[in-house]
């Protein structure tokens, strides 16, 4: 019992000293109001992946790397203006977590953006769910601040809990009785194990990874309706932890560092339904169980969704637009869609590629042909991959992104 005991007190020694966070407040409604465009056309977003916060807590190292985690956001939003953040997904490494502390990662997570009074919405990943922590447990949590637009729209056990959308209105729309300008998806792909569950022989229990099919109905259902509601097709973006088979697939077929530019080194890459058989077992003898085949055929086939961004796998960096049949794939893409990475954000995780969190801006002009820009910003404040996802992407040519890395200045492993 050492371990966990040790756990609880370097965790409440570390927030102890931290600087201390706004008020929190529970069950209360948002007082920020909807999203809404800048009044000169604009809309931000800074997508952070992979925290991966409470990794050995037990160690001096885990809780170091917790500290310099939070000096990348800070530095990040010092450098860019979002008007929303999203954390897609590994929030937190969970199998280090212990139920008495798993959670209190997030108020460290969100403390820079409280300070900012920014807003910000979440997925969940693989690592988010284990024996003593959960997508509901991290909500609960997430849901005790003002600032926070993550929610469940879908329910049940295989469903996941971060599945929802958020409208963003023009700057001059004074309620949400305006139709939306843009739609942001958020998926929940799940994975890792269920919260408190083990089987007969004490082990922790498996959880599908990929976008379920209750949420992949719902998604279907929930834009037709908004398309009828609003008698227009509204532009969208879409958010999810572990991406599609279809990003493997691409990645097979060749990355390109001048078309499809960043970096490409976690070859091959992990998608969803990885490890699992078609009949749902995850026993170790499949690669690949094709269970993200529905969520494929719903993103290749909403007309105005113009990319998918994804975390996961910490060393790719690159979008790929996804317009062909692939090879070894039933799904035909009906609409063209971007497969998109972010940047790995946190020191916690594998990996030293340089920390940095990817950025997207949404210009109403340019939503009209169904394009948004989007770049890397890095810990080291330079811009790298900065690239226009229209219709001529994947011919464009831009610079190679270099590969570059960080190292955890004060921890000692």
């Amino acid at each position: 019992m050492l371990l966990p005991v040790l756990a609880v007190l370097i965790c409440v020694a570390s927030m102890l000293d931290a600087k201390p966070l706004a008020k929190k407040v529970v069950n209360s409604t948002n007082p920020f109001g909807p999203l809404t465009f800048s009044s000169d056309g604009t809309f931000q977003i800074s997508i952070f992946e992979d925290l991966h916060f409470g990794e050995n807590a037990w160690d001096q190292w885990g809780p170091q790397q917790d500290i310099n985690s939070v000096k990348v956001i800070n530095e990040i939003l010092d450098a860019e203006s979002p008007g929303l953040v999203v954390l897609n997904g590994d929030l937190i490494t969970g199998e280090n977590g212990f139920l008495e502390n798993s959670t209190v990662y997030v108020d460290q997570i969100v403390g820079p953006l409280v300070d900012r009074g920014l807003t910000w919405a979440s997925t969940y990943g693989n690592h988010d769910y284990d024996y003593n922590i959960s997508g509901s447990t991290i909500l609960a949590r997430e849901r005790q601040w003002y600032n926070s637009r993550t929610t469940q729209m879908v329910f049940g056990e295989d469903a996941g809990v971060s599945n929802y959308y958020l409208p963003v209105y023009d700057s001059d729309c004074t309620d949400e009785s305006c139709a939306p300008e843009l739609l942001l998806w958020f998926f929940d792909s799940k994975g890792g194990f269920r919260y408190q569950q083990e089987d007969d022989a004490g082990n922790r229990v498996g959880q599908p990874n990929w976008v379920d099919f209750t949420v992949v109905d719902w998604f279907l259902q929930t834009h037709a309706e908004l398309v009828n509601k609003y008698n227009k097709l509204i532009p969208s973006l879409a958010f999810v932890h572990i991406p599609t088979f279809a990003s493997y697939v691409l990645q097979e077929e060749g990355v390109d560092p001048n078309t499809e530019t960043g970096i490409n080194d976690d070859v091959p890459l992990a998608p969803q339904a990885q490890g699992w058989c078609a009949d749902g077992r995850n026993d170790g003898s499949c690669d690949y169980g094709g269970q993200d085949t529905p969520f494929m055929q719903a993103i290749s086939e909403v007309p105005g969704l113009m990319a998918v961004f994804s975390g996961h796998d910490h060393g790719n960096t690159w979008c790929y637009k996804w317009d062909r049949q692939l090879p070894n794939m039933t799904v035909a893409p009906q609409y063209d869609v971007n497969l998109c990475f972010g940047q790995h954000s946190g020191y916690g995780g594998y990996g030293n590629w340089e920390r940095g969190a990817r950025q997207i801006l949404a210009t109403q002009s340019k939503l009209e042909n169904f394009e948004v820009d989007t770049w890397i910003r890095l810990e080291s404040g330079n811009v790298v991959g900065s690239v226009s996802l229209n219709g001529t992407y994947g011919r464009d040519r831009y610079p190679k992104t270099n590969h570059t890395e960080t190292y955890c200045p004060t921890c000692q492993y």
